[in-house]
Protein backbone atom coordinates (compact mmCIF):
# COMPACT_ATOMS: atom_id res chain seq x y z
CA UNK A 1 0.00 0.00 0.00
CA UNK A 2 2.93 2.34 -0.71
CA UNK A 3 1.73 3.79 -4.04
CA UNK A 4 -1.02 6.37 -4.36
CA UNK A 5 -3.91 5.26 -6.59
CA UNK A 6 -5.97 8.45 -6.25
CA UNK A 7 -5.19 12.08 -5.50
CA UNK A 8 -7.82 14.84 -5.49
CA UNK A 9 -6.30 18.29 -5.13
CA UNK A 10 -7.99 21.59 -4.34
CA UNK A 11 -11.49 20.46 -5.29
CA UNK A 12 -13.98 23.32 -5.12
CA UNK A 13 -17.61 22.91 -6.13
CA UNK A 14 -20.32 25.56 -5.97
CA UNK A 15 -24.09 25.43 -6.38
CA UNK A 16 -26.27 28.56 -6.61
CA UNK A 17 -25.81 30.30 -3.27
CA UNK A 18 -23.85 27.43 -1.71
CA UNK A 19 -20.16 26.46 -1.74
CA UNK A 20 -20.42 22.71 -1.21
CA UNK A 21 -16.65 22.04 -1.39
CA UNK A 22 -13.82 24.45 -0.69
CA UNK A 23 -10.26 23.38 -1.59
CA UNK A 24 -10.79 19.74 -0.56
CA UNK A 25 -7.90 17.30 -0.91
CA UNK A 26 -8.00 13.51 -0.70
CA UNK A 27 -5.18 10.98 -1.11
CA UNK A 28 -5.92 7.26 -1.27
CA UNK A 29 -3.30 4.53 -1.30
CA UNK A 30 -3.57 1.45 -3.48
CA UNK A 31 -5.20 -1.54 -1.77
CA UNK A 32 -6.56 0.30 1.25
CA UNK A 33 -10.06 0.93 2.59
CA UNK A 34 -10.29 4.69 2.96
CA UNK A 35 -13.26 6.07 4.89
CA UNK A 36 -14.73 9.53 4.45
CA UNK A 37 -16.54 10.87 7.51
CA UNK A 38 -18.44 14.06 8.19
CA UNK A 39 -21.79 15.40 9.25
CA UNK A 40 -24.70 15.51 6.83
CA UNK A 41 -24.11 18.38 4.44
CA UNK A 42 -20.35 18.33 5.00
CA UNK A 43 -19.75 17.59 1.31
CA UNK A 44 -18.91 13.85 1.32
CA UNK A 45 -21.35 12.76 -1.37
CA UNK A 46 -20.65 15.86 -3.48
CA UNK A 47 -16.94 14.98 -3.45
CA UNK A 48 -17.73 11.45 -4.60
CA UNK A 49 -19.99 12.77 -7.36
CA UNK A 50 -17.09 14.89 -8.59
CA UNK A 51 -14.84 11.86 -8.42
CA UNK A 52 -17.24 9.61 -10.32
CA UNK A 53 -18.08 12.10 -13.05
CA UNK A 54 -21.66 12.80 -11.99
CA UNK A 55 -20.45 16.38 -11.60
CA UNK A 56 -18.33 16.37 -14.78
CA UNK A 57 -15.05 18.05 -15.51
CA UNK A 58 -15.58 21.78 -15.97
CA UNK A 59 -18.24 22.11 -13.28
CA UNK A 60 -15.67 22.18 -10.48
CA UNK A 61 -12.21 23.55 -9.77
CA UNK A 62 -9.22 21.38 -8.90
CA UNK A 63 -7.45 18.32 -10.23
CA UNK A 64 -7.98 14.57 -10.03
CA UNK A 65 -5.12 12.13 -10.57
CA UNK A 66 -5.87 8.43 -10.94
CA UNK A 67 -2.84 6.15 -11.17
CA UNK A 68 -0.68 9.26 -11.69
CA UNK A 69 -2.68 10.42 -14.70
CA UNK A 70 -4.63 13.67 -14.74
CA UNK A 71 -8.15 12.73 -15.76
CA UNK A 72 -11.89 13.16 -15.57
CA UNK A 73 -12.52 10.19 -13.33
CA UNK A 74 -15.53 7.92 -13.89
CA UNK A 75 -16.20 4.94 -11.69
CA UNK A 76 -18.84 2.74 -10.18
CA UNK A 77 -20.71 3.96 -7.13
CA UNK A 78 -22.59 1.58 -4.85
CA UNK A 79 -25.22 4.02 -3.71
CA UNK A 80 -27.15 4.06 -0.48
CA UNK A 81 -30.12 3.94 -2.87
CA UNK A 82 -29.41 0.93 -5.05
CA UNK A 83 -28.72 1.33 -8.77
CA UNK A 84 -30.28 -2.00 -9.79
CA UNK A 85 -33.39 -2.59 -11.90
CA UNK A 86 -35.83 -4.71 -9.85
CA UNK A 87 -37.64 -6.24 -12.84
CA UNK A 88 -34.45 -7.58 -14.43
CA UNK A 89 -32.55 -10.70 -13.46
CA UNK A 90 -29.26 -10.75 -11.59
CA UNK A 91 -27.41 -11.57 -14.82
CA UNK A 92 -29.09 -8.75 -16.72
CA UNK A 93 -28.18 -6.30 -13.96
CA UNK A 94 -24.59 -7.51 -13.71
CA UNK A 95 -23.89 -6.86 -17.38
CA UNK A 96 -26.11 -3.86 -18.01
CA UNK A 97 -24.04 -1.56 -20.23
CA UNK A 98 -21.30 -4.18 -20.23
CA UNK A 99 -23.02 -6.95 -22.16
CA UNK A 100 -21.26 -10.19 -23.11
CA UNK A 101 -21.82 -9.99 -26.85
CA UNK A 102 -20.38 -11.00 -30.19
CA UNK A 103 -21.32 -9.21 -33.42
CA UNK A 104 -24.03 -7.34 -31.53
CA UNK A 105 -25.71 -10.48 -30.14
CA UNK A 106 -25.68 -11.19 -26.38
CA UNK A 107 -24.24 -14.56 -25.45
CA UNK A 108 -26.54 -15.47 -22.55
CA UNK A 109 -24.82 -18.81 -21.93
CA UNK A 110 -21.48 -17.09 -21.35
CA UNK A 111 -23.11 -14.27 -19.39
CA UNK A 112 -24.85 -16.71 -17.03
CA UNK A 113 -21.68 -18.73 -16.50
CA UNK A 114 -19.70 -15.57 -15.72
CA UNK A 115 -22.49 -14.35 -13.44
CA UNK A 116 -22.20 -17.55 -11.38
CA UNK A 117 -18.47 -16.97 -10.98
CA UNK A 118 -18.98 -13.36 -9.93
CA UNK A 119 -21.70 -14.26 -7.44
CA UNK A 120 -19.44 -16.92 -5.93
CA UNK A 121 -16.73 -14.28 -5.44
CA UNK A 122 -19.09 -12.20 -3.29
CA UNK A 123 -20.47 -15.19 -1.42
CA UNK A 124 -23.86 -15.53 -3.14
CA UNK A 125 -25.33 -18.84 -4.28
CA UNK A 126 -28.38 -17.28 -5.94
CA UNK A 127 -29.59 -18.48 -9.35
CA UNK A 128 -28.42 -15.78 -11.82
CA UNK A 129 -31.88 -15.87 -13.43
CA UNK A 130 -33.52 -14.67 -10.18
CA UNK A 131 -35.16 -11.25 -10.46
CA UNK A 132 -33.55 -8.55 -8.32
CA UNK A 133 -36.90 -7.76 -6.69
CA UNK A 134 -37.01 -11.29 -5.29
CA UNK A 135 -33.81 -11.05 -3.24
CA UNK A 136 -33.22 -9.13 -0.01
CA UNK A 137 -31.53 -5.77 0.33
CA UNK A 138 -28.33 -7.31 1.71
CA UNK A 139 -27.98 -9.60 -1.31
CA UNK A 140 -28.70 -6.68 -3.62
CA UNK A 141 -25.72 -4.84 -2.16
CA UNK A 142 -23.55 -7.87 -2.91
CA UNK A 143 -24.88 -7.96 -6.48
CA UNK A 144 -23.78 -4.32 -6.78
CA UNK A 145 -20.25 -5.30 -5.82
CA UNK A 146 -20.33 -8.25 -8.24
CA UNK A 147 -21.44 -5.78 -10.92
CA UNK A 148 -18.38 -3.68 -10.17
CA UNK A 149 -16.12 -6.73 -10.31
CA UNK A 150 -17.59 -7.59 -13.73
CA UNK A 151 -15.99 -4.38 -15.00
CA UNK A 152 -12.61 -5.29 -13.45
CA UNK A 153 -12.84 -2.31 -11.15
CA UNK A 154 -9.72 -1.03 -9.41
CA UNK A 155 -11.46 1.41 -7.09
CA UNK A 156 -14.84 0.90 -5.43
CA UNK A 157 -16.81 3.85 -4.09
CA UNK A 158 -19.39 2.85 -1.49
CA UNK A 159 -21.90 5.41 -0.23
CA UNK A 160 -23.55 4.13 2.99
CA UNK A 161 -23.35 0.48 1.84
CA UNK A 162 -24.64 -0.98 5.13
CA UNK A 163 -27.27 1.67 5.96
CA UNK A 164 -30.20 -0.65 5.16
CA UNK A 165 -28.58 -3.92 6.29
CA UNK A 166 -28.96 -5.92 9.47
CA UNK A 167 -25.91 -6.85 11.54
CA UNK A 168 -25.34 -10.20 9.82
CA UNK A 169 -25.52 -8.77 6.30
CA UNK A 170 -23.36 -5.81 7.30
CA UNK A 171 -20.70 -8.13 8.69
CA UNK A 172 -20.74 -10.21 5.52
CA UNK A 173 -20.31 -7.16 3.31
CA UNK A 174 -17.47 -5.77 5.43
CA UNK A 175 -15.72 -9.13 5.38
CA UNK A 176 -16.04 -9.11 1.59
CA UNK A 177 -14.42 -5.67 1.40
CA UNK A 178 -11.62 -6.94 3.60
CA UNK A 179 -11.11 -9.86 1.21
CA UNK A 180 -11.05 -7.53 -1.81
CA UNK A 181 -8.47 -5.37 -0.03
CA UNK A 182 -6.16 -8.36 0.23
CA UNK A 183 -6.57 -8.85 -3.53
CA UNK A 184 -5.43 -5.30 -4.21
CA UNK A 185 -8.82 -3.65 -4.81
CA UNK A 186 -9.06 -0.20 -3.25
CA UNK A 187 -12.29 1.02 -1.61
CA UNK A 188 -13.55 4.45 -0.58
CA UNK A 189 -16.37 4.13 1.93
CA UNK A 190 -18.79 6.77 3.22
CA UNK A 191 -20.61 5.66 6.35
CA UNK A 192 -22.19 7.06 9.50
CA UNK A 193 -21.69 3.75 11.31
CA UNK A 194 -18.53 4.72 13.14
CA UNK A 195 -18.03 1.28 14.71
CA UNK A 196 -17.77 -0.17 11.20
CA UNK A 197 -15.42 2.62 10.10
CA UNK A 198 -13.16 1.96 13.07
CA UNK A 199 -13.17 -1.76 12.39
CA UNK A 200 -12.58 -1.92 8.64
CA UNK A 201 -10.73 1.25 7.58
CA UNK A 202 -7.03 1.84 7.09
CA UNK A 203 -7.37 5.62 6.78
CA UNK A 204 -10.09 8.17 7.50
CA UNK A 205 -10.47 11.58 5.91
CA UNK A 206 -12.77 13.92 7.83
CA UNK A 207 -14.67 16.67 6.01
CA UNK A 208 -16.45 19.49 7.83
CA UNK A 209 -18.39 22.33 6.18
CA UNK A 210 -17.00 21.47 2.76
CA UNK A 211 -13.35 21.50 3.86
CA UNK A 212 -10.80 18.80 4.58
CA UNK A 213 -10.09 18.76 8.33
CA UNK A 214 -7.64 15.87 8.65
CA UNK A 215 -6.68 12.39 7.51
CA UNK A 216 -6.13 9.78 10.22
CA UNK A 217 -4.22 6.51 10.16
CA UNK A 218 -6.56 4.21 12.06
CA UNK A 219 -4.04 1.76 13.50
CA UNK A 220 -0.99 3.99 13.85
CA UNK A 221 -2.97 6.82 15.49
CA UNK A 222 -5.06 4.53 17.71
CA UNK A 223 -8.31 5.98 16.38
CA UNK A 224 -11.64 5.27 18.14
CA UNK A 225 -15.21 6.48 17.68
CA UNK A 226 -14.85 9.41 20.07
CA UNK A 227 -11.82 10.69 18.14
CA UNK A 228 -13.72 10.46 14.84
CA UNK A 229 -16.69 12.34 16.33
CA UNK A 230 -14.43 15.11 17.61
CA UNK A 231 -13.08 15.62 14.10
CA UNK A 232 -16.55 15.60 12.57
CA UNK A 233 -18.29 18.03 14.92
CA UNK A 234 -15.25 20.03 16.07
CA UNK A 235 -15.68 19.17 19.73
CA UNK A 236 -16.00 16.25 22.10
CA UNK A 237 -19.51 14.82 22.27
CA UNK A 238 -20.00 13.99 25.94
CA UNK A 239 -23.24 12.08 25.40
CA UNK A 240 -24.56 10.21 22.36
CA UNK A 241 -28.09 10.57 23.74
CA UNK A 242 -29.47 13.70 25.43
CA UNK A 243 -30.33 13.27 29.12
CA UNK A 244 -34.07 12.91 29.64
CA UNK A 245 -36.35 12.34 32.60
CA UNK A 246 -39.75 11.18 31.29
CA UNK A 247 -43.08 12.37 32.60
CA UNK A 248 -45.34 9.44 31.77
CA UNK A 249 -49.07 10.07 31.89
CA UNK A 250 -52.34 8.35 31.03
CA UNK A 251 -52.75 5.51 28.57
CA UNK A 252 -52.74 6.90 25.03
CA UNK A 253 -52.87 3.96 22.63
CA UNK A 254 -53.63 0.27 23.15
CA UNK A 255 -53.28 -2.38 20.47
CA UNK A 256 -54.78 -5.79 21.23
CA UNK A 257 -54.39 -9.11 19.41
CA UNK A 258 -53.26 -7.37 16.21
CA UNK A 259 -52.72 -9.64 13.19
CA UNK A 260 -51.77 -8.84 9.61
CA UNK A 261 -51.64 -11.12 6.58
CA UNK A 262 -49.05 -10.61 3.84
CA UNK A 263 -50.57 -8.50 1.02
CA UNK A 264 -49.46 -10.97 -1.67
CA UNK A 265 -49.75 -14.24 0.29
CA UNK A 266 -52.98 -14.48 2.27
CA UNK A 267 -51.82 -17.69 3.94
CA UNK A 268 -48.85 -16.03 5.69
CA UNK A 269 -48.97 -13.81 8.77
CA UNK A 270 -46.46 -10.97 8.94
CA UNK A 271 -47.82 -9.91 12.35
CA UNK A 272 -49.71 -12.28 14.62
CA UNK A 273 -51.51 -11.57 17.90
CA UNK A 274 -49.50 -8.45 18.77
CA UNK A 275 -50.51 -6.62 21.96
CA UNK A 276 -48.78 -3.43 23.09
CA UNK A 277 -49.52 -0.01 24.56
CA UNK A 278 -48.07 3.48 24.71
CA UNK A 279 -48.71 6.14 27.36
CA UNK A 280 -48.59 9.89 26.98
CA UNK A 281 -45.08 11.20 27.50
CA UNK A 282 -43.57 7.77 26.83
CA UNK A 283 -41.05 6.66 24.23
CA UNK A 284 -41.62 2.98 23.47
CA UNK A 285 -39.14 0.99 21.37
CA UNK A 286 -39.79 -1.83 18.95
CA UNK A 287 -36.78 -4.12 18.35
CA UNK A 288 -36.50 -6.95 15.88
CA UNK A 289 -34.30 -8.37 13.16
CA UNK A 290 -34.92 -7.46 9.53
CA UNK A 291 -38.09 -9.23 8.41
CA UNK A 292 -39.47 -9.56 11.95
CA UNK A 293 -42.53 -7.46 11.07
CA UNK A 294 -41.69 -4.12 12.72
CA UNK A 295 -42.49 -1.89 9.73
CA UNK A 296 -45.48 -4.04 8.80
CA UNK A 297 -46.92 -3.61 12.29
CA UNK A 298 -46.51 0.17 12.30
CA UNK A 299 -47.87 0.65 8.78
CA UNK A 300 -50.88 -1.57 9.41
CA UNK A 301 -51.73 0.50 12.49
CA UNK A 302 -51.40 3.64 10.37
CA UNK A 303 -54.68 3.30 8.50
CA UNK A 304 -53.98 -0.20 7.16
CA UNK A 305 -51.36 1.19 4.76
CA UNK A 306 -49.83 -2.29 4.67
CA UNK A 307 -51.21 -5.79 4.79
CA UNK A 308 -54.26 -7.89 4.05
CA UNK A 309 -57.14 -8.64 6.43
CA UNK A 310 -55.81 -6.59 9.32
CA UNK A 311 -57.56 -7.68 12.51
CA UNK A 312 -57.44 -6.79 16.19
CA UNK A 313 -58.45 -3.83 18.34
CA UNK A 314 -57.02 -0.32 18.41
CA UNK A 315 -57.90 2.14 21.18
CA UNK A 316 -56.89 5.76 21.62
CA UNK A 317 -57.70 7.52 24.87
CA UNK A 318 -59.97 4.58 25.70
CA UNK A 319 -62.06 4.86 22.52
CA UNK A 320 -62.03 2.21 19.78
CA UNK A 321 -60.69 3.30 16.41
CA UNK A 322 -61.57 1.67 13.11
CA UNK A 323 -59.14 3.16 10.62
CA UNK A 324 -59.53 2.13 6.99
CA UNK A 325 -57.04 4.51 5.35
CA UNK A 326 -54.22 6.95 6.01
CA UNK A 327 -56.48 10.01 5.96
CA UNK A 328 -58.54 8.56 8.80
CA UNK A 329 -55.35 7.76 10.72
CA UNK A 330 -54.12 11.35 10.37
CA UNK A 331 -57.51 12.70 11.47
CA UNK A 332 -57.37 10.39 14.51
CA UNK A 333 -54.02 11.88 15.59
CA UNK A 334 -51.62 9.22 14.29
CA UNK A 335 -48.47 9.86 12.23
CA UNK A 336 -45.90 7.52 10.70
CA UNK A 337 -42.38 8.53 9.66
CA UNK A 338 -41.28 5.96 7.10
CA UNK A 339 -37.86 4.29 7.05
CA UNK A 340 -37.56 5.15 3.33
CA UNK A 341 -37.59 8.93 3.31
CA UNK A 342 -36.63 9.32 -0.37
CA UNK A 343 -39.33 7.03 -1.79
CA UNK A 344 -42.21 7.06 0.70
CA UNK A 345 -41.44 10.05 2.92
CA UNK A 346 -40.84 12.80 0.39
CA UNK A 347 -41.61 13.88 -3.13
CA UNK A 348 -38.12 14.90 -4.21
CA UNK A 349 -39.57 17.24 -6.86
CA UNK A 350 -41.24 19.36 -4.15
CA UNK A 351 -39.86 22.35 -2.28
CA UNK A 352 -39.08 22.21 1.43
CA UNK A 353 -42.21 24.31 2.00
CA UNK A 354 -44.52 21.95 0.10
CA UNK A 355 -42.95 18.90 1.75
CA UNK A 356 -43.52 20.17 5.29
CA UNK A 357 -47.15 21.08 4.70
CA UNK A 358 -48.15 18.21 2.37
CA UNK A 359 -49.78 15.93 4.98
CA UNK A 360 -52.08 18.64 6.39
CA UNK A 361 -52.78 21.07 3.54
CA UNK A 362 -56.34 21.44 4.87
CA UNK A 363 -54.93 23.62 7.67
CA UNK A 364 -53.80 26.17 5.09
CA UNK A 365 -56.99 26.48 3.08
CA UNK A 366 -58.70 29.84 2.95
CA UNK A 367 -61.92 30.09 0.93
CA UNK A 368 -61.09 26.78 -0.74
CA UNK A 369 -57.53 27.66 -1.78
CA UNK A 370 -54.16 27.25 -0.09
CA UNK A 371 -53.05 30.49 1.55
CA UNK A 372 -49.43 30.99 0.42
CA UNK A 373 -48.61 33.23 3.36
CA UNK A 374 -49.86 30.68 5.88
CA UNK A 375 -47.83 27.98 4.13
CA UNK A 376 -44.63 30.04 4.28
CA UNK A 377 -45.17 30.86 7.97
CA UNK A 378 -45.80 27.19 8.81
CA UNK A 379 -42.80 25.96 6.83
CA UNK A 380 -40.48 28.53 8.39
CA UNK A 381 -41.69 27.61 11.87
CA UNK A 382 -40.65 23.99 11.39
CA UNK A 383 -37.49 25.03 9.59
CA UNK A 384 -36.54 26.89 12.79
CA UNK A 385 -37.89 24.34 15.29
CA UNK A 386 -36.20 21.41 13.52
CA UNK A 387 -32.98 23.35 12.77
CA UNK A 388 -33.27 22.49 9.07
CA UNK A 389 -30.21 23.82 7.24
CA UNK A 390 -31.52 25.39 4.05
CA UNK A 391 -31.18 28.89 2.57
CA UNK A 392 -34.93 29.05 1.98
CA UNK A 393 -38.06 26.93 2.34
CA UNK A 394 -38.58 27.49 -1.39
CA UNK A 395 -35.57 25.39 -2.44
CA UNK A 396 -36.02 21.81 -3.61
CA UNK A 397 -35.99 19.23 -0.85
CA UNK A 398 -33.75 17.08 -3.06
CA UNK A 399 -30.92 19.60 -2.57
CA UNK A 400 -30.80 18.99 1.18
CA UNK A 401 -28.50 16.55 2.95
CA UNK A 402 -29.94 13.28 4.27
CA UNK A 403 -30.13 14.53 7.85
CA UNK A 404 -31.96 17.69 6.83
CA UNK A 405 -34.34 15.70 4.63
CA UNK A 406 -35.11 13.56 7.68
CA UNK A 407 -35.90 16.69 9.68
CA UNK A 408 -38.25 17.81 6.90
CA UNK A 409 -40.09 14.48 7.15
CA UNK A 410 -40.38 14.92 10.92
CA UNK A 411 -41.64 18.46 10.43
CA UNK A 412 -44.17 17.24 7.88
CA UNK A 413 -45.75 14.88 10.39
CA UNK A 414 -45.45 17.27 13.32
CA UNK A 415 -47.47 19.76 11.28
CA UNK A 416 -50.39 17.31 11.34
CA UNK A 417 -50.53 17.68 15.15
CA UNK A 418 -50.29 13.97 16.05
CA UNK A 419 -50.82 12.44 19.48
CA UNK A 420 -48.92 9.28 18.50
CA UNK A 421 -45.83 9.51 16.33
CA UNK A 422 -44.44 6.23 14.95
CA UNK A 423 -40.82 6.59 13.91
CA UNK A 424 -39.37 3.90 11.64
CA UNK A 425 -35.55 4.06 11.59
CA UNK A 426 -35.63 7.83 12.29
CA UNK A 427 -31.83 8.28 12.20
CA UNK A 428 -30.84 5.87 9.43
CA UNK A 429 -28.01 7.19 7.30
CA UNK A 430 -27.42 10.44 9.20
CA UNK A 431 -24.46 11.63 11.23
CA UNK A 432 -24.00 11.74 15.00
CA UNK A 433 -24.60 15.48 15.24
CA UNK A 434 -27.87 15.36 13.33
CA UNK A 435 -28.87 12.25 15.30
CA UNK A 436 -28.46 14.14 18.55
CA UNK A 437 -30.70 16.94 17.27
CA UNK A 438 -33.37 14.41 16.25
CA UNK A 439 -33.15 12.73 19.65
CA UNK A 440 -33.80 16.11 21.26
CA UNK A 441 -36.84 16.58 19.02
CA UNK A 442 -38.16 13.14 20.03
CA UNK A 443 -37.71 13.98 23.73
CA UNK A 444 -39.56 17.28 23.26
CA UNK A 445 -42.42 15.42 21.58
CA UNK A 446 -42.74 13.10 24.56
CA UNK A 447 -42.47 16.00 27.01
CA UNK A 448 -45.40 17.69 25.24
CA UNK A 449 -47.64 14.76 26.20
CA UNK A 450 -47.46 12.84 22.98
CA UNK A 451 -46.59 9.17 22.66
CA UNK A 452 -43.71 7.86 20.53
CA UNK A 453 -43.26 4.39 19.05
CA UNK A 454 -39.65 4.11 17.89
CA UNK A 455 -38.41 1.37 15.53
CA UNK A 456 -34.66 1.01 15.14
CA UNK A 457 -32.15 -1.61 14.02
CA UNK A 458 -29.56 0.01 16.29
CA UNK A 459 -30.03 -1.49 19.73
CA UNK A 460 -27.85 1.15 21.47
CA UNK A 461 -30.23 3.77 20.06
CA UNK A 462 -33.28 2.04 21.56
CA UNK A 463 -31.49 1.55 24.87
CA UNK A 464 -30.44 5.21 24.94
CA UNK A 465 -33.85 6.66 24.08
CA UNK A 466 -36.70 4.38 25.15
CA UNK A 467 -38.62 3.96 28.41
CA UNK A 468 -39.80 0.47 27.44
CA UNK A 469 -38.90 -1.85 24.58
CA UNK A 470 -40.98 -4.55 22.91
CA UNK A 471 -39.16 -7.28 20.99
CA UNK A 472 -40.60 -8.80 17.84
CA UNK A 473 -39.65 -12.11 16.20
CA UNK A 474 -41.32 -13.67 13.16
CA UNK A 475 -44.29 -11.33 13.56
CA UNK A 476 -44.84 -12.15 17.23
CA UNK A 477 -44.11 -9.88 20.20
CA UNK A 478 -41.85 -12.01 22.39
CA UNK A 479 -41.08 -9.69 25.32
CA UNK A 480 -41.74 -6.34 26.96
CA UNK A 481 -38.59 -5.03 28.62
CA UNK A 482 -38.44 -1.97 30.91
CA UNK A 483 -35.47 0.36 30.58
CA UNK A 484 -33.98 -0.82 33.89
CA UNK A 485 -33.71 -4.42 32.66
CA UNK A 486 -32.77 -3.73 29.05
CA UNK A 487 -29.39 -4.48 27.52
CA UNK A 488 -28.28 -5.67 24.09
CA UNK A 489 -27.92 -9.31 25.12
CA UNK A 490 -31.42 -9.45 26.62
CA UNK A 491 -33.02 -7.82 23.59
CA UNK A 492 -31.16 -10.03 21.13
CA UNK A 493 -32.20 -13.15 23.03
CA UNK A 494 -35.87 -12.28 22.68
CA UNK A 495 -35.46 -11.02 19.09
CA UNK A 496 -34.23 -14.47 18.02
CA UNK A 497 -36.54 -16.76 20.00
CA UNK A 498 -39.16 -17.28 17.36
CA UNK A 499 -42.84 -17.76 18.00
CA UNK A 500 -43.06 -18.07 21.76
CA UNK A 501 -45.52 -16.65 24.23
CA UNK A 502 -44.87 -13.00 25.09
CA UNK A 503 -42.97 -12.36 28.29
CA UNK A 504 -42.83 -9.37 30.60
CA UNK A 505 -39.33 -8.96 31.99
CA UNK A 506 -39.73 -8.33 35.69
CA UNK A 507 -38.42 -5.07 37.08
Amino acid sequence: MDSMILSMRGITKEFPGVKALADVSLNVRRGEIHAICGENGAGKSTLMKVLSGIHPFGTYEGQIFFEDELCEFKSIIIHQELALIPELSITENLFQGNEVARHGVINWYEATATAKELLARVGLSENPDTLIKNIGIGKQQLVEIAKALAKRVKLLILDEPTAALNDADSTHLLNLLDGLRHKGITSIMISHKLNEIERISDSITIIRDGRTIETLNVKADGINEDRIIKGMVGRDLDHRYPPHVPTIGEMLVEIRDWSVLHPDDSSRYVVQGATLNIRRGEIVGLAGLMGAGRTELARSIFGQSYGHKVSGELFKDGKALHLKNVSQAIDAGLAYVTEDRKTLGLNLHDSVKASITSAAVRKLRHHGAVDDNLEIVAANKYRKDMKIKTPSVNVGVATLSGGNQQKVVLGKWMFTGPDLLMLDEPTRGIDVGAKYEIYEIINRLADSGRGVLMISSELPELLGMCDRIYTLSEGVITAEVPREKADQETLMRYMTQGKIQRKMVQQ
